[in-house]
């Protein structure tokens, strides 16, 4: 797995459609699994701080926007 700052937030979902697509295959041992869900979460998190991120960026831009229409 990429480094997860390389990674952006389509690659991030890819990989981790891919993780759980092995994952729901029931092909893979305990202690493979449990590396799959390992990945797995660290790449949800990836994917949830960037939609944070962009959630923020757009509450800063809607806010602006407001503040343009007042004057």
């Amino acid at each position: 797995m990429e480094d997860k700052k390389a990674l952006s937030l389509e690659e991030a979902f890819e990989q981790l459609d891919a993780v759980l697509g092995e994952m729901e295959s029931g092909e893979h041992s305990l202690e493979e699994t449990f590396t799959l869900y390992e990945q797995g979460l660290k790449l949800a998190r990836r994917c949830q701080e960037a939609v944070d991120t962009i959630e923020k960026k757009l509450i800063i831009l809607e806010t602006k926007e407001g503040d343009g229409d007042a004057h």
